[in-house]
């Protein structure tokens, strides 16, 4: 497969000196104190990344600038809206107690901007193959940086790749600063003022939630000398496919869960997602006995009571637990299964979020990615097929795909997507390869696939 070619890396900056657009109520904010939600220090990034045709001529002159000139001059005004991006991480040594503390510094210091190339990549070599391709990796900027580095690396990269017939716009953002769900409120804003909005839709909201007797910043037991914080994790080798799921098979498969219980509370999300913990179970071939885990993102932004504000611009989720064992999982049935998901999730409420917050901050867990990744037994959700994706029109069309990064990626990391047709689903499988073919043997599984 051919290589990348860096044509140019540069530091941006966010800039307010366009006049035609509107920077009323724009985030004024020096310092960002870190919540239980924000301190995935030792994780990694989010790696997502859009697919475009490349603009027709009469298109392609959105501004007397080239192209990529004025994705970058429009990137730069956006960011004037979300001043953590272009910050930097600074840490307070606790002498107290032997702890630190880490807090965002809002100092304009810079984004990463590369400009790439890849002369024989085609957006069909992409999109229509059968496995998503190696290369897609290196679409992005900041590979292989840890949440921490943020202190003295850019907590936010763009990444603008040419491909034969389109464009690939490769984004990577600390997950220490943002979830999935602020990752795309920029994407969407900076698709906004590229396309020549006066102002963006929704105005980010900076101030981080804390509770009543939480203390900032909050003390973490991190001595930042240990090698071992450092150290690499190294994954096997992993294939990844996107599998599609219409409309109409998600409905087949939440009608089935729901029959199979006589109730109507499963939720289609909670239907394929047993679907896929069940099949993916049975191509590992494990024991019967052995437990299996699927974590799955539980936001916080609407089940807090009050809920957070629309606009709220930091992290407000965490990962959720549903165990059983091999055997129940394939003996009871899609129903079943189903019923676990659904059980906790409904158990969510505000009151359980809130406590699970406060336990946090009474006994730190600084989650590794070595304890994250071990074992063939997990599947780990992530991402949302709620996020608005297929509406990111930069000024030349709406984008026709959507791929992640390396970033996080595990045996039983799965992506979730939206389909571009309305109500559709992409699941993105990234597993070992043997587990892969398995799977695309499966009858059961493959039966609610669809062709796109």
């Amino acid at each position: 497969m051919e290589k990348i070619q860096i044509i140019s890396t540069c530091l941006i900056g966010a800039t307010s000196n366009d006049e035609s657009i509107s920077y009323k109520n724009t985030p004024k904010v020096s310092k960002i104190e870190m919540t239980p939600w924000d301190l995935q220090l030792l994780l990694d990034t989010i790696q997502k990344g859009l697919i475009f045709h490349k603009p027709k001529r009469d298109e392609n002159n959105i501004h007397k600038s080239s192209f990529i000139d004025h994705l970058k001059k429009s990137l730069c005004h956006t960011l004037h809206f979300f001043p953590p991006l272009v910050g930097r991480f600074s840490i307070v040594k606790n002498s107290d107690d032997d702890t630190v503390s880490f807090f965002i510094t809002c100092n304009n210091a810079g984004v990463e901007f590369i400009h790439a190339n890849t002369p024989k990549l085609t957006v069909f070599m992409i999109l229509d193959s059968t496995h998503v391709p190696s290369i897609i990796h290196s679409l992005f900027p900041l590979i292989n940086t840890r949440n921490f580095e943020g202190v003295t690396k850019p907590l936010f990269g763009v990444q603008i790749t040419e491909l034969v017939d389109g464009y690939f716009i490769g984004c990577t953002m600390n997950h220490t600063l943002v979830d999935g769900t602020c990752f795309w409120h920029f994407f969407n804003s900076w698709a906004e003022i590229s396309r020549g909005h006066k102002i963006i839709s929704k105005i980010p909201i900076l101030e981080r939630y804390f509770p009543e007797k939480i203390d900032v910043p909050i003390h973490l037991p991190m001595n930042l000398d240990d090698e071992k914080l450092f150290e690499k994790f190294e994954v096997p080798t992993l294939m990844e496919r996107v599998f599609h799921l219409s409309k109409e098979n998600i409905g087949r498969l939440k009608n089935k869960a729901n029959n199979e219980m006589g109730i109507n509370s499963i939720s289609s999300f909670q239907a394929y997602l047993a679907h896929l913990w069940r099949c993916v179970t049975r191509c590992r071939k494990l024991d019967a006995g052995k437990e299996v885990i699927i974590t799955i993102p539980i936001g916080a932004r609407s089940r807090l009571n009050p809920p957070l504000p629309k606009g709220y611009f930091g992290n407000a989720i965490h990962g959720k637990q549903v165990k059983t064992s091999v055997g129940e999982l394939l003996e009871n049935g899609l129903g079943w299964v189903a019923m676990q998901i659904n059980k906790m999730v409904v158990s969510q409420n505000s009151e359980e979020v809130v406590k699970i917050y406060k336990g946090w901050v009474e006994n730190p867990v600084i989650l590794k990615k070595g304890s994250v990744y071990e074992g063939n037994n997990r599947l780990l959700i992530s991402s949302s097929p709620r996020y608005n994706i297929y509406d990111n029109d930069f000024g030349w069309g709406k984008p026709i795909g959507v791929r992640s990064g390396m970033a996080n990626k595990r045996d039983g990391k799965i992506t979730l997507f939206p389909g571009e047709k309305e109500g559709s689903v992409d699941i993105e499988v990234c597993i070992l390869q043997e587990t892969l073919e398995a799977l695309e043997n499966d009858q059961e599984f493959m039966e609610f696939v669809t062709k796109t």
